[in-house]
């Protein structure tokens, strides 16, 4: 890939040498944290022994330390080869739909917002807001959120469907236990590679005027693009931007992505009986439950992964149930 860089022809065609770029540097990066990892393996490894031999007990215990945190690193590196679809490798759009449960599963939605939000972020991943409609009384009736980085589809694909939220609810003044919906939908973003095929006649494309803080342009022209895909009934949403042309560009690139990710589930459902598992934003379809009370416990119902530390789950800790759900085919 370097010599092929390296060729002044290449540059001819820029959208192929980035392409070409971006692959060479996401394999430098994976390589090198093996080469890392094999580092610190014989590093500490020579640490051990010669602590050992020295009979410092204090050397010894850090070098153990050290080799407890390289297994984690190993096992992760392990766990993120399977990460080897088409689209694996590739951004994504993250939308959250509040279901099931009025104004207390609005405010769930925006609490798996933010839980998404901030695994993000502690993955050194850009999260740009896409699209947001905000619920009467609180929380939010849906968003997305584009995230950018290393394996961003791959790692979050698995989150695709309904998550339940059982608490008591600060909105009900008689502190009853309530559960709530919410579903998430995850697509890759899809590159040039891939032709997805989208006729004109298909589409009806409408324009309204953007929520949000306001400004020069935003809130007082018709910016907002709405795109409904009438053979799908897929709708998608934009109004991120400050001009309508930007927003219907960024909204076709999200229709490509859910027309790709059909196609992908329409081709796995003949192998698995889930196809249907996430249309229903209620009971019976969730892949997650949250149970804050009476007890704390959330559980992936697909691998039986539990963790009771609740506010460090909706915190953004959510590696653990990502892993498994990789690790299992999910």
């Amino acid at each position: 890939m370097q010599a092929l860089i390296e060729d002044p022809k290449l540059w001819d065609k820029p959208e192929k040498a980035q392409a070409l770029l971006k692959e060479k540097n996401k394999l430098e990066a994976a390589i090198n944290r093996v080469r890392d990892a094999e580092t610190q393996l014989k590093d500490n490894i020579d640490l051990l022994e010669l602590a050992e031999a020295e009979g410092d007990a204090g050397v010894i215990s850090e070098a153990e330390g050290h080799l407890k945190a390289l297994q984690k690193v190993s096992h992760a590196l392990e766990i993120e080869s399977l990460l080897s679809g088409e689209v694996d490798g590739n951004d994504c759009y993250l939308e959250v739909n509040s279901g099931a449960g009025g104004t207390e599963a609005c405010d769930w939605a925006q609490m798996l917002l933010r839980m998404y939000m901030r695994w993000a972020e502690a993955h050194n991943y850009k999260v740009s807001l896409i699209d947001r409609t905000d619920g009467e009384g609180a929380g939010i009736k849906s968003a997305t959120v584009q995230i950018e980085g290393p394996n961003a589809y791959g790692w979050l694909k698995s989150e695709n469907g309904v998550h339940r939220l059982v608490r008591i609810s600060p909105f009900d003044s008689n502190a009853r236990r309530h559960t709530s919906f919410s579903a998430i939908t995850v697509t890759p973003v899809i590159d040039e590679t891939i032709n997805i095929e989208i006729l004109d006649k298909d589409l009806r494309v409408d324009t309204y005027r953007a929520s949000g803080a306001g400004g020069q342009h935003v809130n007082r022209t018709d910016s907002a693009v709405r795109i409904t895909h009438n053979p799908t009934g897929i709708v998608v949403a934009c109004q991120s931007e400050r001009s309508q042309i930007q927003n219907r560009a960024h909204a076709m690139n999200m229709l490509r992505a859910r027309l790709y990710e059909r196609e992908m589930q329409a081709r796995r459902a003949g192998k698995e009986a889930s196809y249907d598992q996430k249309t229903d934003a209620g009971w019976g379809h969730q892949i997650r439950s949250y149970v804050l009370q009476p007890y704390q416990m959330i559980k992936d119902l697909r691998t039986e992964v539990e963790n009771t530390d609740s506010a460090a789950v909706l915190d953004g800790d959510i590696d653990a149930f990502l892993h498994a759900a990789l690790a299992q085919g999910v």
